[in-house]
Formats: structure tokens, C-alpha cells, sequence
């Protein structure tokens, strides 16, 4: 029987431990200081206590609580310990590669004293590189569900000699329809008993519940702060408006809050496209990312904002799903989300690691139906805030429309002039070029003949509402070329020896397969003809000449 060990801390009653007070090894040690982190988080100190006694974990953390930090700790010290009884090879499963790729950074600094090799295997990328790493051997092989599972297939990549399995994020991993390939990859794994697993959610729903309980062995379950999911350093704010004057008072927002940087959620890709070149038409530098977007963009786009380049960035749910930024000052719901625990992953952007920061809420009309679903999960009442005349500024793309760059224009098809959409904004900023082959000049139109228009208006008459008569002019009146051209008119007599010098000497008899009678054809292509005489013939014939005879 599955037996839960729960530990809960709040912020009035937490205990701070240090780094150096565990038993870690002192080349880790070095990476944890090289890392910056000096004060152990509570979500660290029990995830690698119980790793440590070789128990499987099912940890409840909100996003920025450090769990990332947790679970690599924990693996690096059980591959340095001699008696680890499993295989020195651990398994991270991501929903995503933002976040696929942001737990590799941290892996590379806190195992940079370290001496196992860590690959990070996502979609979106070419496979030579990521096959390249497999050949030369990897310890901490971290990864999307999709690419794993076509490494494996190709034979690349074992999953027979994990001896750490660690799955971040599953609730996230659930909402985006992976748990039956999360289940594919489980199978292939050692059995139950032979491995060490870790599951991290922010929320513990029944499905990752259901998981635990199938895949993991007396699992002890850490919840940290659990009677408040949101993190409580982060100030909540939301205000309620129309729809149609939400990108004002956005404006008005960053306008009046002026963040050094600032994440803002839409509920749909298309709607992360306007909502950033709306925002870039009235002098905002701002980026968006979705899920469709090229890695090499996205991953560009995420650099810039970590380095401070790019202070607004719009996203959706699946393309922010890991993102670290560190000091986020503001996150924005511009949609309110309809999933209630998709709210606790956005606001976990800001005030990560015990950091403060601020959420701003815009309710509309469409989505404000989900809103009391959010407070109940959060179990608080967001404070309204009431928005002034100042908060709403003038929309500078007011009566603009933006459509989707990745798609060719309907009017755009063969080569048609004026580009893509004329007088509307086509790209960020407004511009509206022309395609390169609307530039071309078109090829001049060959002169129509006089004569041959003069004698098409003769055999074609007027419209007058009765039926044309018949033209008595021959058909060959429209043809142009001179007769000496013309072939010269050929007799009945000559056509008739023509076609008969064309059949065979003798007449050969085939015999139809279907019919099994005789019949006669001339050459190849003549079709084939019954023979005469049949005997239904001959006693119409004898009919016909008895009734002569009696006359």
C-alpha cells in the first residue's frame, strides 16, 4: 500500500538551511556556489533528503520554487555515490523546450566540476547534432516526449539503462496530450523497483496521482505551502473592461507601470501576433513567440529578453512553459486563461525564488466566466482595481487589421499587383512592401491583325436580341493562309482506291473469346463485323419470298 510522507512550509514557519550544511560532494558544492545560490529553498532540502535515502518522490512546488535546482542536485550526488544501487544514467522528461533547454543551462553550471556528460534532445532541430551527442555518451539525457521517443525508435537512444527517472511538469505534460507517450517511455524503462523516480507538478491532480500510484514505488510526497498555490510575494491586480478597450488600457498599463521588463499572455497564437504589432505600431519594442515559430527565432527571442535587450515579449501558455527570466517585473494576462492552473504558471514568471513582482489581470467579457474557477483554486479573492481615464491611451492601430505573416495572402496568389493587402499594415511597424515579383514589367501585348479582326466582326454579328442567321461564308474563312499553301481538293474516286488499297489482301478470321463466333475485320484498327447469314436472316428472307410467289 502506497503510503504518503507530507511535509508542509510556510513563509512565517520556514526553515532555512544552507548548502553546506548537506552532505554534498564538494565538487558539486563548487557548481551550487559558481550557481549563486547560498540558502537552501524548502522544495530543495526534502526532494534531496528523500533522494538521498533512495525513495521515490512526488513533489507539489509552484513554478520558481527551485525545484529545477532540486532534482539535478540530487541526481549528481547519487551518481557520485559508490554504493547507488541503479544505473548511473538519469532521464528528464519537459513539456517543452524552452524548458527543456533552460533545465540543460542549469545542469552545465552545476555540473560544470563535474564529470558527466549532459545532452538535451528537442524537436524543431536537426538530428545529427543531437546523435552526434548519444555516440559520445550521455549521463543526463534531457528531452520532449516527441524526440525521445523518435531516438528510441531509431535505436539511438536506450531507455533499458535509466537508473534516474525525473518527469517536470506534469500537469503541464497532461494538458498538452503527452501522457500516453509519457506512458510508451515508462514501459521501455527498468521496472518499478529498479530505478529511482521523481515527479514534480505545481498542482497534484488526480491524473498525476493516478500516475504516481501505477509507476512509482512508496513515493514521499513534499507539499510545499500547498494552502497557497500562488506565490505570495508576487501583488495581484485585475480589471475588468471591454473588450474592445483592452489594448488601450493595456497601454495605459505599461505606460503607467514603465517595467524594465514585462511578460504578457494571450489565450491564442493569433492573438499574440496583433496584440505585438499593435504594441510595436505605438512605439513599443516588443517580440512574441509561439509554438509554430522556428527554434533558431525563438531561441533568439528568449536570449534577447534574458540579457535585457528585449524588455516585452507576447506569448502563449505552451511557448512561455519554462521560460526563466530572471527579475521579471510584470506579467500581464491580456486574456484571462480558462484553465485555472495555466493562471498560477503564468504569474510563476514573476517573483521566482522568493523575489518580488507583480500580475495584472484584463477581464473582458468573453473570458470573465473563468474567473471564479481561478479563485478557487488559489483560494483567494484577486483585489479589483478600478481604471481611471489615465490608465485608457489612444490606440495609434485603432481600425488596423493584422493578419498572419506565415501564410500566403489569398489576394497574393499568381502574381498579383499590390502586394499583401493594400493600405494595411502587413508586417511589425506597418510596412506594407511590395512581393519582388509585382516589380517585374509586364511583357507588352502583341498588336492584333486588322484583316483577322475585320473578318471575325463580319462572321460574328451583332447582338439585336433575334437569332443570328447563318454565315454564308465557307469555314475556311478565317484561316489566313494563302492558298498556294493550301492542299489541293482531292476526288471521291481518289479517296475511295486510297482507303481501299489501305485493307489486307485476305480478309483473316478471328474468333471473339466471349462469343465464340466467326468474325471479320480489315487491318487493326477496324473493329470487328459479323458474319452475314445468319438463320434468323434466311427465314425472314424465305418469309418475304413466299408472300411473291402467292401475289
Amino acid at each position: 500500500m502506497t503510503q504518503y510522507v507530507f511535509f508542509r512550509f510556510t513563509a512565517s514557519g520556514r526553515l532555512e538551511m544552507k548548502f553546506t550544511e548537506l552532505n554534498l560532494n564538494k565538487d558539486l558544492l563548487q557548481g551550487i556556489e559558481d550557481a549563486g545560490f547560498t540558502d537552501c529553498l524548502p522544495v530543495q532540502e526534502r526532494t534531496y533528503e528523500y533522494a538521498m535515502q533512495g525513495r521515490d518522490v512526488l513533489v507539489q512546488s509552484q513554478t520558481g520554487s527551485g525545484k529545477t535546482a532540486a532534482f539535478l542536485a540530487a541526481i549528481f550526488q547519487q551518481f557520485t555515490t559508490p554504493d547507488f544501487k541503479f544505473s548511473k544514467r538519469a532521464l528528464i522528461i519537459a513539456p517543452t523546450r524552452e524548458l527543456a533547454i533552460q533545465i540543460e543551462e542549469e545542469a552545465h553550471l552545476l555540473g560544470a566540476h563535474l564529470p558527466h556528460a549532459t545532452g538535451c534532445f528537442y524537436g524543431g532541430v536537426g538530428y545529427h547534432r543531437q546523435e552526434e551527442m548519444l555516440r559520445k555518451g550521455v549521463d543526463v539525457v534531457i528531452g520532449t516526449p516527441g524526440r525521445l521517443i523518435d531516438l528510441n525508435q531509431s535505436g539511438k537512444l536506450r531507455f533499458d539503462d535509466i537508473g534516474i527517472l525525473i518527469i517536470d511538469e506534469a500537469d503541464r505534460l497532461f494538458d498538452m496530450g503527452f501522457l500516453p507517450d509519457l506512458r510508451r517511455m515508462i514501459k521501455k524503462l527498468p521496472p518499478t523497483g529498479s530505478r529511482q523516480t521523481m515527479l514534480f507538478s505545481a498542482t497534484l491532480s488526480g491524473k498525476v496521482r493516478d500516475l504516481a500510484a501505477e509507476y512509482m514505488t512508496d513515493p514521499a510526497e513534499v507539499e510545499v505551502a500547498p494552502e497557497q498555490v500562488t506565490v505570495q510575494t508576487v501583488t495581484q491586480v485585475l480589471y475588468h473592461v471591454d473588450r474592445d478597450e483592452k489594448m488601450k488600457l493595456l497601454l495605459g498599463i505599461l505606460k503607467k507601470e514603465n517595467p524594465g521588463s514585462a511578460l504578457i499572455f494571450t489565450n491564442m497564437k493569433t492573438r499574440a501576433m496583433e496584440v505585438a504589432r499593435r504594441l510595436t505600431h505605438n512605439g513599443f519594442v516588443c517580440e512574441y513567440i509561439i509554438g509554430d515559430l522556428p527554434q533558431s527565432k525563438r531561441l533568439s527571442i528568449i536570449n534577447a529578453m534574458k540579457s535585457g535587450e528585449l524588455h516585452i515579449l507576447v506569448a502563449t501558455d505552451v511557448a512561455a512553459r519554462g521560460l526563466h527570466i530572471n527579475d521579471l517585473d510584470l506579467v500581464v494576462n491580456y486574456d484571462l486563461p480558462e484553465d485555472p492552473e495555466a493562471y498560477v504558471h503564468r504569474i510563476g514568471r514573476t517573483a521566482r525564488a522568493g523575489k518580488t513582482g507583480k500580475a495584472i489581470t484584463i477581464v473582458c467579457e468573453r473570458y470573465v466566466y473563468g474567473l471564479e474557477a481561478i479563485e478557487s483554486l488559489v483560494n483567494v479573492k484577486i483585489p479589483v482595481g478600478f481604471a481611471t481615464d489615465e490608465y485608457f491611451v489612444e490606440d495609434a492601430s485603432a481600425g488596423m487589421r493584422f493578419h498572419d505573416e506565415r501564410r500566403r495572402p489569398s489576394g497574393d496568389r499568381g502574381g498579383s499587383r499590390g502586394g499583401a493587402g493594400r493600405g494595411r499594415p502587413t508586417g511589425r511597424g506597418g510596412s506594407s512592401e511590395r512581393p519582388r515579383h509585382a516589380e517585374r514589367p509586364r511583357r507588352p501585348e502583341k498588336p492584333k491583325s486588322a484583316e483577322k479582326t475585320e473578318i471575325a466582326q463580319e462572321v460574328r454579328p451583332a447582338h439585336t436580341g433575334a437569332r443570328p442567321a447563318k454565315s454564308t461564308k465557307p469555314e475556311r474563312a478565317l484561316d489566313q493562309r494563302p492558298a498556294a499553301a493550301k492542299p489541293a481538293a482531292e476526288g471521291e474516286e481518289v479517296k475511295k482506291k486510297r482507303r481501299r488499297s489501305r485493307r489486307p489482301a485476305n480478309r483473316p478470321k478471328a474468333v471473339e473469346p466471349s462469343h465464340g463466333k466467326a468474325v471479320e475485320y480489315y487491318g487493326e484498327d477496324a473493329a470487328p463485323k459479323k458474319k452475314r447469314g445468319s438463320k434468323i436472316v434466311g427465314l425472314i428472307k424465305g418469309i418475304f419470298s413466299r408472300k411473291k410467289t402467292k401475289s
